[in-house]
């Protein structure tokens, strides 16, 4: 059996927002039916819920509030079949994210993160969960930083999202760029292509793996070791309603596959096609296939691509 994935990062309340097109003029009411949903979502809910749904075990360390919000979160990882021995009520009060989406997918993310940012996670808790996993993924969330170097000093691989950077000496992400053995980002803001971004990357950070979200590009794999750049196409596998965790589903798939051994380039051929049809939902905690739809639904791919 394979060994779990520790996962650190967010719990929070997501309310997603339908509207017609950005920017957003100003009115002062409007009804949109149907279109206003709220859900418990958050990157570390996220990669947690759907690493579940595809079969992996996970063990999910995270800080929610002591509010009502909480026992909604309690509720829905027993519901999810989501061990929440390590989800801590340390906060007052539970993280909350409002998204603004049109019909074309593009999203605007608000969240509020409470006091989060001025909390601990508990060493010894940490210790606890770390045992027996070979893989780390740790959500670029303060709480998550003093688990780096002791991820590292245990052992374990470490695998981090620093989501859209800009800046290789990024203050708040340089921490988790430094520790990371699996490292991914965005192309939203890079400065340079995502090709020289990776080459950047491996001449400061020791990175093995480097991954590029290209969104509706695909994702660009870097291998340190064999010196190698390789774009992966996108592909769609149903409407596109939100592009928002699309990012998260793209790390979840690829961490499966890694753990169960997958080479790299395959694994991440998979999380591209698991991303897509990830994003024919509203919500960012929505939308996961199970590993045997995912390879039902890759072999589909590739028959189409061969016909």
């Amino acid at each position: 059996m394979n060994k779990p994935i520790l996962v650190s990062g967010l719990i929070n309340i997501e309310t997603a927002l339908r509207i017609s097109s950005f920017p957003l003029e100003y009115f002062s009411v409007t009804y949109p039916f149907f279109g206003i949903s709220s859900s418990v979502s958050g990157v570390g809910y996220n990669i947690a819920k759907a690493l579940t749904v595809l079969g992996d075990r996970v063990r999910f360390l995270s800080i929610i509030g002591q509010d009502i919000a909480a026992q909604q979160v309690r509720a829905r990882l027993i519901e999810e079949n989501i061990a929440w021995k390590y989800v801590l009520n340390q906060s007052g009060q539970t993280a909350q994210s409002v998204i603004l989406f049109d019909e074309s997918g593009r999203r605007q993310i608000h969240t509020d993160l409470k006091n989060i940012q001025e909390l601990t996670y508990p060493l010894d808790l940490f210790d606890q969960a770390v045992e027996d996993a070979d893989i780390c993924a740790l959500c670029n969330i303060n709480y998550s930083r003093p688990l780096l170097q002791r991820a590292k000093s245990a052992g374990r691989r470490v695998a981090t999202d620093v989501h859209t950077i800009s800046d290789l000496e990024d203050e708040y992400n340089r921490d988790f760029m430094q520790a990371a053995d699996i490292l991914f980002q965005s192309d939203e803001r890079l400065p340079v292509s995502p090709e020289d971004w990776v080459c950047r990357i491996w001449n400061r950070y020791p990175a093995e793996i480097v991954v590029v979200g290209l969104g509706k590009q695909g994702a660009l794999l870097g291998l340190r070791n064999d010196h190698a750049l390789v774009r992966i196409p996108a592909v769609r596998t149903r409407p596109i309603v939100n592009t928002i965790g699309a990012g998260d589903a793209l790390f979840s798939s690829f961490l499966h596959g890694f753990n169960q051994g997958v080479l790299p380039f395959e694994a991440l051929q998979k999380a591209v096609v698991f991303a897509s049809y990830k994003i024919g939902v509203t919500s960012a905690s929505d939308g996961f296939l199970t590993a045997q739809a995912l390879e039902a639904c890759c072999a589909e791919i590739h028959s189409a691509g061969a016909a």
